[in-house]
């Protein structure tokens, strides 16, 4: 389920008379200071120039409610439309942040999109989708056994995207 704003349409259309098609970059996006900063490290260091060679698209994965909500217990079924509005309350956020971070960057030809489903499955499929030569994530710097508990977003991708997939760490904060 992709859940585009209005101004997707416009941007594509303003950029099909641009001449060359440009290609797309696809950073995805959630709710943590990780992505954010994957994406402010993106748009500092390709999107400053006065002609990006990239067409930027910026993705978040809502989670399905069932996921979060597991299909066990009595009531269950209950909750998924509160759920449901919840996720689909917090990808809004993520997106509004992002517009925000892009338009102070001064970077307006952007697509937004809302995809339902696994992050991992999300970006390799908007890759696919946007014919993206490149996919930025950001690493949440989890140690082993969170990592092999979660699950790597940025590992899966970079095994299974059909791009060069930068993977943007955010630099620890030293105490002084």
């Amino acid at each position: 389920m992709a859940e585009t704003g209005s101004e997707n349409t416009a941007n594509m259309e303003a950029g099909a008379g641009a001449g060359v098609e440009k290609t797309a970059m696809v950073v995805g996006i959630d709710e943590s200071d990780h992505s954010f900063y994957a994406l402010q490290w993106t748009l500092r260091h390709f999107f400053s120039i006065p002609v990006p060679l990239f067409k930027l698209v910026v993705v978040n994965a809502k989670p399905t409610p069932s996921s979060v909500v597991g299909l066990a217990g009595p009531g269950a079924a209950d909750v998924i439309p509160f759920v449901e509005s919840d996720l689909r309350r917090s990808s809004l956020r993520v997106i509004e942040k992002a517009k925000e971070l892009c338009n102070s960057h001064s970077v307006s030809d952007v697509v937004y999109e809302i995809h339902e489903g696994d992050a991992r499955n999300v970006l390799c499929e908007a890759v696919e989708k946007h014919h993206a030569d490149m996919l930025v994530v950001g690493s949440h710097g989890y140690g082993a056994i969170k990592r092999a508990v979660l699950g790597s977003v940025s590992d899966y991708c970079a095994h299974h995207a059909h791009c060069t997939v930068m993977i943007v760490k955010k630099p620890k904060q030293h105490k002084h």
